[in-house]
């Protein structure tokens, strides 16, 4: 079967050729076709086991461990624990361009419903002790395979190039959180610093077997805002007595749209929206997960003060809706 992943690591290996050609030898050839399907079935095994056992953000323990293990054996220098559970994987060359290689490794909170013989069907606990689902719904698995195969075609290859090749499992990309921690932990400073940082995407736009680029920008910026609407809670069948911050939140949602669709233009920024406990019951508050992604840093400043604007417009106006009485006190919507 024709899996993702085989293009991927087409992709990786021809943006590492790309990078260390720069100062190739005069014999450079990149891996051919039937070196690439060689190693296509060892990349294959890996990510069935990647995809039957997820990890979620800042928990990716064994997962670097398979990571490391493999490139370990292929002769690259390993370090573990970067960033919490980062790896750093070296392998030297001779002198030439220091590239670097990444790919994510965290999975994602959802439940697996493909049906496919390989799906995963891990449930770990969260912090508050809740059952939470996990699976690689975003292609972190992909990624991860390839990123091994490619680091076994550079090692077996080694007389077809010149420099030093850096790769690096990244943790807690979901969470946006892993990147940052790695760069604190001394990424850019313990090891090689890169010439060149690559990374790589699978895309559900792109047919399979296919590789696509784009100049300029290909991936947005992301932010991650929480918004909690808070309100005067109480029973269903009295709602005068309330302020339903379930309402003030469908207004909120509403308005937090413009923003896409007046103001700027990122992709939708609401993301989940959770309150209440049961169908009678007017809950005290309601919490809102957005999602923005922008691609220049003003746009950003200005969506991120555009959802403060309206958190605090529609709590506001909840505020005057209530103005005639003195039982119910005023809501307030507090955002991270």
């Amino acid at each position: 079967m024709n899996y993702p992943a085989l293009a991927t690591l087409s992709g990786c290996v021809l943006l590492l050729a790309s990078a260390a050609a720069q100062t190739k030898p005069a014999s450079w050839t990149t891996p051919s076709a039937s070196e690439i399907n060689a190693v296509y079935p060892e990349v294959e095994s890996l990510y069935f086991d990647f995809h039957r056992a997820p990890e979620l953000a800042m928990h990716e323990q064994q997962t670097a461990a398979k990571l490391a293990d493999r490139v370990k054996a292929m002769g690259y220098e390993v370090t573990t624990g970067v960033g919490g559970t980062g790896v750093v994987a070296v392998l030297r060359n001779g002198k030439g361009p220091p590239v670097l290689l990444r790919t994510d490794m965290d999975a994602l909170p959802i439940a697996e419903e493909t049906g496919l013989s390989f799906a995963s069907h891990v449930v770990v606990k969260s912090d508050s002790g809740t059952s939470i689902p996990v699976m690689h719904a975003c292609g972190h698995d992909i990624h991860m395979s390839s990123w091994v195969g490619t680091a076994k075609l550079m090692a077996t290859n080694r007389d077809r190039w010149r420099g030093t090749l850096v790769l690096i499992g990244q943790p807690a990309e979901e969470t946006g959180e892993g990147a940052a921690a790695m760069i604190k932990d001394g990424l850019l400073t313990r090891f090689p610093k890169p010439d060149f940082a690559l990374a790589i995407h699978d895309s559900a736009v792109q047919p399979v077997g296919q590789i696509g680029f784009t100049p300029g920008y290909a991936l947005a910026a992301a932010d991650s805002v929480d918004i909690t609407i808070f309100g005067k809670g109480g029973h269903g069948g009295r709602p005068q007595n309330t302020i339903d911050p379930v309402v003030i939140a469908a207004r909120t949602v509403l308005v937090l749209q413009t923003i896409v669709s007046r103001e700027n233009n990122p992709f939708d920024p609401v993301g989940t929206i959770h309150g209440g406990t049961k169908n009678s019951i007017i809950p005290g508050e309601v919490k809102l997960q957005l999602t923005v992604r922008t691609y220049k840093p003003e746009v950003r400043k200005r969506v991120l003060a555009s959802i403060e604007r309206v958190a605090k417009g529609e709590a506001m106006a909840s505020v005057l809706d209530q103005a005639d009485d003195s039982s119910v006190g005023p809501p307030c919507a507090r955002g991270t």
